[in-house]
């Protein structure tokens, strides 16, 4: 079993009894970041209680050998896009997707998912171009929100 493995057998009954779900877990360059979301969001109280809770399972349980900091929040509006399950999540969003040096097609492709199954995800570009990519040939990807004039005021010449 994997070290991720042994963190989420750990971590998922009190992110379940906190009416949470775990989106993503990763342990990389000695920080275990655990993402988690529910319908709506996840506010920051229900985060930083969870976080306290795990904090103890994880002293009590040690599923990690040496030190390491633990970060717990939400995927944020930019989630971070790393399983089939995420991708399937994805469908009708806008998404950045890198893929690996060395991948045919282009490096990187921007625009909405419209399908993903277990083995790759197709994005359509802004010209209507569809790209399939293999999840083994992504480097990186996540949504990306666009950040609109909604709320900004213009300012009327005085006459």
């Amino acid at each position: 079993m994997s070290t991720v493995e042994r963190v989420r057998a750990v971590v998922a009954p009190l992110i379940e009894a906190a009416d949470l779900e775990i989106y993503d877990i990763e342990l990389a360059g000695g920080v275990l970041q655990i993402l988690v979301d529910r319908p709506g969001g996840a506010d920051i109280d229900a985060i930083s209680t969870l976080a306290r809770s795990l904090s103890r399972a994880l002293d009590h349980d040690a599923p990690i050998s040496g030190d390491y900091a633990l970060e717990v929040s939400s995927p944020g509006l930019e989630r971070p896009l790393r399983t089939p399950q995420h991708f399937t999540r994805a469908v009708g969003a806008t998404v950045k997707v890198k893929t690996r040096p060395g991948t045919r097609g282009e490096r990187r492709v921007e625009g909405l998912v419209v399908s993903a199954d277990s083995t790759s995800v197709t994005v359509r570009d802004p010209q209507g171009a569809e790209h399939t990519v293999s999840y083994d040939d992504i480097e990186r990807a996540r949504t990306t929100f666009e950040w609109g004039s909604a709320g900004k005021t213009e300012r009327k010449a005085k006459a």
